[in-house]
């Protein structure tokens, strides 16, 4: 049997070296229509910063790697440009010699990927995109030169992952970098008080961040924002998003999805059951609701290559729907996510619980104790976990993994107070913080304790609810919510008669909060505690 597989990289070399590993008689060939077929995309960003400093180190395999060690045919600079379904067939390109050949099949792949958007606006044609080996050999060469001149700036088109980390390897190389982004922040796979955290990290490390704009023209040394503003730019860096490329499919007939990418089932199959697609091209079901989701993510594309794999070897195997788990860095800040935003539940209509939490990465008491803040989305009336977000130093990628393990596994949020995770004092803490994110939720789901949320209190304050911080005195003075009385947790039963019957309580974190909040409510008061406390509430 012969698999052809359009398409290198993370699908596609995915399929063709676990198809080989399990069957040494098929016959695989991969063609790609670039000069490298299997390189480490996200680290790009990190050779253009000179953190990585060996190209070759960007090079997994090569054609003749994979010929000597699997036995596959791997052909680049090989386009192909049409298939035909009825003879089993493609057509395709060497754009070396521009020679055109038939390859037929018995089993087809696709691993298209997808390509940078760049929007049509006058001059655009100057902006360097970043998403292969030449690509990064452009930018490259455009940094050295911009660095020659004098004060070398750059303008970076969107603020999602690959905006971000260039700004970071770009202003380490010493250009002055701005992030222009249409929404209303950075990094769309959190909620805006998330995202504030890394918006102010990147501005303390020089970089300057303006949201709710957008490039609407491109000069030989500027751009124009759609705000009239006018910015240097020695480099422009097109980084919006990626769209599937569905091209070759879609002039083939094969079925596309609401969401622009190629339609598959479970096995990965198109409409045609002879041909598989894997990677960025194609829908993925979302793992809350099962919809049609695009997750361009290396994670999914490997899964999905392997699987494929699997499939045409006869093994009995399905995937699985996608969280879309992710993770960024930043000068040392990072930020991850897994599911679903709140913002994200709230528009489908789901009833939502929030938790914030402000904990260490490992015991206070031991020394080089970092911060962070934690996210979590949960499903009020099931206490499903919707979604989970992290921001900080060490130890958030740890968290949002084991989240996101736990909504794999199906557990709620209140099962997370029940993981036993590995404890010592350089490494966590004895209550380790995801689970207090489960003392918290189960704490909710049995009605100890209600919140309100830092978007939620303005409302509350105009209709004449009573605010206390229940803070210190001298961090009271340092700064609070407007309108906010101060009585310390610790005088509160001496001060029952200045408390209302309706009451919000705050504290810096939340933990004060809720001791404050358990004891007001055993006296009879309605008692909300703001979510996440005064340190929520103040970054947004």
């Amino acid at each position: 049997m012969k698999t052809v597989i359009i398409g290198g990289v993370a699908g596609g070399m995915s399929a063709a070296t676990r198809l080989r590993r399990l069957d040494e008689r098929a016959e695989i060939v991969v063609l790609e229509r670039s000069g490298h077929v299997s390189f480490a995309n996200c680290g790009l960003p990190y050779y253009i910063g000179d953190v990585i400093t060996d190209r070759a180190a960007l090079l997994l395999q090569t054609p003749a790697s994979l010929q000597g060690r699997f036995g596959i045919d791997v052909r680049v600079k090989s386009e192909v440009v049409s298939i035909d379904r009825a003879a089993k067939s493609v057509t395709v390109r060497n754009l070396s010699t521009g020679e055109r050949y038939i390859e037929d099949y018995d089993f087809l792949v696709l691993a298209p990927g997808a390509a940078p958007f760049v929007p049509p606006i006058p001059g655009v044609e100057r902006a360097l995109t970043l998403r292969n080996i030449g690509d990064t050999d452009a930018m490259a060469a455009a940094v050295d030169a911009a660095l020659t001149r004098g004060e070398p700036t750059a303008v970076i088109m969107g603020g999602g992952f690959i905006g971000v980390e260039l700004a970071e390897n770009l202003t380490e190389r010493g250009l002055t970098v701005t992030i222009v982004e249409l929404a209303d922040q950075l990094l769309a796979p959190l909620d805006v008080e998330m995202a504030a955290l890394v918006e102010k990290h990147l501005v303390r490390k020089g970089v300057r961040v303006l949201t709710g704009a957008s490039v609407s023209e491109v000069c030989s040394d500027s751009v124009g924002l759609s705000d009239g503003t006018w910015l240097p730019a020695t480099l422009v860096i097109a980084a919006i998003g990626v769209r599937p490329e569905t091209g070759l499919a879609e002039a083939a007939g094969l079925e596309l999805g609401g969401r622009g990418g190629i339609l598959v089932e479970e096995h990965q199959r198109t409409s045609d059951a002879a041909i598989f697609a894997v990677g960025d091209a194609v829908v993925k079901r979302d793992a809350i609701t099962g919809d049609q989701a695009l997750v361009p993510l290396a994670g999914p594309a490997n899964r999905h290559g392997r699987l494929v794999a699997d499939v045409i070897a006869g093994r009995a195997v399905s995937s699985k729907p996608v969280l879309g788990t992710a993770i960024v860095g930043a000068f040392g800040m990072v930020a991850a996510a897994t599911g679903w935003t709140e913002k994200r539940a709230r528009a489908a209509g789901r009833t939502v619980r929030i938790i914030h939490t402000h904990p260490a990465n490992h015991a206070g008491y031991y020394p080089g104790a970092e911060g962070m803040s934690l996210k979590l989305v949960v499903d009020a009336q099931t206490d499903e976990i919707l979604g989970a977000q992290g921001v900080g130093g060490a130890g958030v990628d740890k968290r949002i993994d084991v989240i996101a393990t736990a909504m794999r596994g199906g557990l709620t949020a209140s099962d997370l107070a029940d993981l036993e995770l590995s404890y010592a004092p350089q490494f966590g803490s004895a209550k380790d913080p995801v689970n207090m994110l489960g003392f918290i939720a189960e704490n909710q789901r049995d009605g100890l304790t209600q919140t309100i949320q830092w978007h939620e209190l303005n409302a509350e304050l105009a209709n004449g609810v009573q605010l206390i911080d229940v803070r210190t005195p001298a961090e009271y003075a340092r700064g609070t919510v407007d309108g906010a009385i101060n009585i310390p947790v610790d005088d509160l039963r001496a001060r029952l008669d200045e408390v209302r019957d309706d009451v919000i309580v705050h504290c810096q974190v939340g933990l004060r909060g809720y001791l404050a909040a358990r004891t007001l409510t055993q006296y009879g008061r309605r008692v909300r505690n703001l979510d996440g406390g005064y340190r929520t509430w103040a970054r947004v």
